[in-house]
């Protein structure tokens, strides 16, 4: 069955052909922005893909097809709101302010990739990547719980995927939720694979957002594809928490794209059918083909900012390779508020130890 068929919020179909009349803030500019947000996410996830090729990078999770899904989410989020992503979320730490060589970083294996600096002078409160499947989401309840106890008006926004939704830590999550009448949003990339389990096996119900009913909260499937869709999906959640009005599940269908990450081979699992098919939906040439359409995007332009999102690229890789190295002994100092003194005699020993490979004195 071609999910897309299903009855969802859409206001783009797959060959960029508007099918509702577009929320009044989908204006030229806005969506000429987002255009450019999952170019340069898409260019972002090929280079990110080399450098692993190319061992200059870990094991990496490509968002190859979830490009609308992070710009969307990004951009309805307010600067104060807090943001907790699961690992597939770079383009919305981006649109959010979080620089490409703080990722590069992280899948780098450098924990500084997840020390955030002040945006724009206002500190952020979001939180790093979250890789353990739907932990975050309990994270999330209690990120939501402190909000709410501020009194702020401000919002927890997580995300995770299809198969976290059949994790307890998940189902406890929305549960928690409903009951505290928390200001929280729960957004899940439903894109049809939890690494080799696809959604068929994973959940009966057509929907994933239906699980929002035993929950006693409100839930709704958008097309992932969509970026229109999607964004403003969230801003309603976002403004339903907002007004006290409780937490909202949100289903966005898209179709991953690429490997689970660079450490897996689909093709064992899926086929080249299936996957030729999810390309027919995509959700940068389906908003290109909405914006060329219009008059609003040219190839020339498209040429041009695609050379731009090269360059841009390629300086947050420079940023990340020219790097100093942290000083062995760090893997010792953000464990503890107070280290036990074991683990300062281990560190002691770690620093003579570099000392000696080093010729008996640090640079």
């Amino acid at each position: 069955m071609n999910v897309q068929s299903l009855p969802m919020l859409r206001y783009i179909d797959h060959t960029g052909a508007a099918v509702e009349q577009l929320p009044a803030w989908a204006d030229d500019n806005t969506l000429v922005k987002f255009y450019r947000d999952m170019v340069l996410s898409r260019t972002y996830d090929n280079k990110a893909v080399a450098l692993q090729r190319t061992g200059k990078l870990g094991t990496y999770p490509s968002h190859l097809g979830a490009e609308a899904f992070g710009v969307a989410v990004g951009h309805a989020m307010h600067p104060k709101d807090v943001f907790i992503p699961y690992y597939r979320d770079m383009p919305a730490m981006w649109v959010r302010g979080i620089p490409m060589e703080k990722n590069l970083q992280y899948w780098g294996g450098d924990e500084r990739g997840s020390d955030f600096a002040p945006i724009d002078g206002i500190a952020s409160r979001d939180l790093p990547f979250c890789v353990p499947i739907a932990t975050q989401c309990t994270h999330a309840v209690g990120v939501a719980t402190a909000l709410k106890i501020e009194g702020n008006h401000q919002v927890a926004l997580v995300t995770c995927g299809d198969g976290a939704t059949s994790k307890g830590d998940f189902l406890e999550s929305i549960n928690c939720a409903g009951a505290w009448n928390l200001p929280l949003v729960f957004v899940i990339n439903n894109n049809q694979w939890a690494i080799s389990v696809p959604r068929a096996l994973q959940c009966a119900a057509d929907f994933l957002s239906e699980k929002a009913k035993g929950a006693g909260i409100h839930g709704t499937t958008v097309d992932g594809n969509d970026v229109v869709a999607v964004h403003d999906c969230v801003l309603s959640a976002l403004d339903r928490a907002r007004k006290g009005k409780g937490p909202t599940l949100i289903e966005a269908v898209s179709y991953r794209l690429s490997d689970h990450t660079t450490a897996d081979d689909a093709s064992r699992y899926r086929s080249e059918d299936e996957l030729q098919q999810a390309w027919e939906y995509e959700p940068v040439k389906r908003l290109k083909n909405y914006l060329t359409d219009r008059g609003l995007w040219s190839s020339q332009q498209d040429s041009d900012w695609l050379a731009e999102c090269k360059q841009l690229v390629e300086q947050a890789v420079d940023n990340y390779v020219s790097l100093a190295p942290q000083a062995p002994e760090s893997a010792f100092d953000y464990l503890y508020e107070s280290s036990p003194a074991e683990l300062n005699a281990q560190r002691d020993e770690l620093i003579q130890k570099a000392m000696r490979m080093q010729g008996g004195h640090r640079g």
